[in-house]
Order: C-alpha cells, then sequence, then structure tokens
C-alpha cells in the first residue's frame, strides 16, 4: 500500500495531460493538449503549463475569430496544480464541486472558473470535470 499523497504540482498537472492523452473516443478524445511548457517551474501564484483545447470531427472548433477553442488552462503551484475553465464556466463549476473539488469563480471578463488539483487522487474527479465541459461543447456542435 502507498502512504505518500501525490502533491508535487508539476507531477499532478503531468499526471492529468497524461489522462487527458489516453482517450481517444467520445468528448475526452476531442481534447488535445497544446502550447506545453516541458520545463515549466512551479510558482505560488500557478506557472502556465499547457492548454487545452476542443477539436470537432474536422479539426480545430472554431470561434468567431478563427481561432481553435481553448476550453481551459492548466497551471502549477509547488503543492498543487488548478484548471481554470474558459468555456463551460457554470458546468465545470457545479461539476466540481460535485466532485468534491475546490471551485472559485475567478471575477475577469468574460468571468472563468477555477478548479483546483490538491493531489494526484484528485486527478480522476478534474477529469471528469472537463469531460463534462466538453460533453457540453459536443452538444453545442
Amino acid at each position: 500500500m502507498v502512504n505518500d499523497e501525490l502533491t508535487d504540482g508539476k507531477r499532478i498537472g503531468q499526471l492529468l495531460s497524461s489522462e487527458i492523452h489516453g482517450y481517444e473516443r467520445g468528448a475526452l478524445g476531442r481534447l488535445s493538449v497544446v502550447d506545453a511548457d516541458t520545463e515549466v517551474e512551479p510558482t505560488e501564484a500557478g506557472a502556465f503549463a499547457y492548454a487545452i483545447e476542443y477539436e470537432t470531427g474536422d479539426g480545430p472548433a472554431d470561434t468567431k475569430d478563427g481561432e481553435p477553442t481553448r476550453i481551459a488552462e492548466v497551471y502549477v503551484h509547488p503543492d498543487r496544480a488548478h484548471v481554470e475553465f474558459r468555456e463551460g464556466v457554470d458546468i465545470a463549476a457545479e461539476t466540481g464541486e460535485s466532485e468534491g473539488l475546490r471551485v472559485r469563480p475567478r471575477a475577469v471578463e468574460p468571468p472563468r472558473t477555477l478548479v483546483f488539483v490538491e493531489n494526484g487522487a484528485e486527478v480522476k474527479g478534474t477529469l471528469r470535470v472537463i469531460r463534462t465541459v466538453a460533453e457540453t461543447l459536443t452538444a453545442d456542435n
């Protein structure tokens, strides 16, 4: 039995990225990890590690300005990671809370939702939040 709990923010971010990469079908199969900073060093405020983009069956989903849909960004801290949702902010908050994750809104325009990943065990719950947001986008297309 493992007694150690994964609480290194960079490793948590890597674990979440691996989970996203592991799916080829369904809503999670439409996600890509992009703009990854492989040399990222965690900071107290959170350092950008990578972004998560949603793709339609024909390539990246387009917004009005023709850019791919970036649904979230992942930031790493020394002792945790957080996912900043740019799309599906309300459903991300609801699902994150139902998964028992720490969630808080970010008062910017447009609004965003932060979901904190405090340890490796919370990666699965965070992945369910990401899947729910992706399913919402899939239903909209």
